[in-house]
């Protein structure tokens, strides 16, 4: 199936899979990659030395495209950028918009551009910048998220921009893939069904939390780093919500100095990072000390397993999600069952596919 998305990537099918902290690593990258999407590893939570480690391995795994997410407000920014342009890797997405120098300078190198944004004037204030595309995530989708539905928020940013729009928020099968093309997407971006995946490490007991949960399951909560992150309910959850604001911020404090020591970055890297994410929003210093509760929160679960510990990014369609098929399984049947939605369109008459 051929769009804007898969030409100007080169990619074999027009999915994107996500760059997800602490999950989107080498061996998920990969295997999205093999099975004909855009897998997109996730670098915030990775040193300089470790991103380039982990580029060579995806490129080991696979001859097929790639990309990186980036944090834009990083201190390290451009040294990353650098890396990306000088392994080769194809794609540079972005959580937050890049600035406008940061984007000639990886297009400059071939780069393909793709921020993820949230809002309408982000699209078309990245366009006029000179992103290749852009990935829209609505409401429904994990992870920091807006208010807005994605079946309202997208055909606004297709209206707007001249560039492709990849859907992003509640996307699980071929019939999502259908519905985001027709409202005039290039593809559509998947986080939380690639993460319930056969290929994902997420450990076993995590992924079943996950399998468990209903739609009403998911939550959206400001408890975890003071902005609005959607989640799966617990009990952690819950007690973060109860804590007064002096506990969270001394848990945020401790926080804060483990992820110091994990990513390697010094004080006033940090400070550096936290006067960035300052910059241009409305965020108190409450929050942005709070924002060292979300890396060390996700790893507990992600990594090591401890859903008592940790929180689990979700979007909503965890609630319909029921198995853990392979990347390939998951992109062959999407990709089937999309195929199948379009001859159904053309022909109504036509009898239902079996199964």
């Amino acid at each position: 199936m051929e769009t804007a998305l898969t030409r100007l990537v080169g990619v074999r099918y027009p999915i994107v899979q996500t760059g997800m902290g602490w999950v989107a690593g080498p061996r998920l990258v990969s295997a999205a990659a093999n099975a004909g999407a855009l897998g997109i590893l996730a670098s915030a939570t990775m040193t300089v030395d470790q991103l380039r480690a982990a580029v060579r391995e995806v490129r080991s795994r696979t001859e097929a495209p790639f990309g990186v997410n980036l944090r834009a407000d990083a201190g390290d920014a451009a040294e990353r950028a650098r890396l990306i342009i000088d392994e080769g890797v194809r794609v540079a997405s972005f959580a937050l918009a890049p600035s406008r120098e940061l984007i000639a300078r990886l297009k400059d190198a071939g780069v393909v551009v793709i921020p993820s944004i949230g809002a309408r004037r982000h699209a078309e204030k990245v366009a006029a910048w000179g992103a290749d595309a852009v990935i829209v995530q609505g409401g429904e989708g994990g992870g920091h998220t807006g208010e807005v539905a994605t079946t309202v928020l997208l055909p606004q940013v297709v209206d707007a921009v001249d560039i492709p729009v990849v859907a992003a928020g509640g996307f699980h099968d071929g019939r999502g893939l259908v519905a985001a093309l027709a409202y005039g997407a290039a593809g559509i971006a998947m986080g939380t069904r690639f993460l319930l995946t056969s290929d994902s490490t997420v450990p076993d007991a995590v992924k079943a939390e996950y399998l468990k949960a209903g739609v009403r399951d998911v939550t959206v909560t400001t408890a975890v780093d003071g902005l609005p992150h959607r989640m799966l309910r617990s009990d952690l959850v819950a007690s973060l919500e109860r804590a007064g604001r002096t506990r969270a911020l001394a848990r945020a404090v401790r926080h804060a100095a483990r992820f110091r020591r994990l990513s390697g970055l010094s004080w006033s890297g940090m400070v550096r990072d936290g006067l960035a994410m300052k910059h241009g929003k409305e965020l108190s210093w409450s929050q942005v000390l709070l924002a060292a509760n979300t890396p060390m929160l996700l790893k507990a679960s992600m990594v090591e397993g401890r859903t008592d510990l940790g929180v689990m990014a979700s979007g909503q369609v965890a609630g319909v999600i029921e198995d853990l098929p392979s990347c390939a399984e998951l992109v062959g049947r999407v990709m089937a069952e999309a195929r199948a939605v379009l001859v159904r369109l053309n022909a109504p008459d036509a009898p239902p596919p079996p199964g």
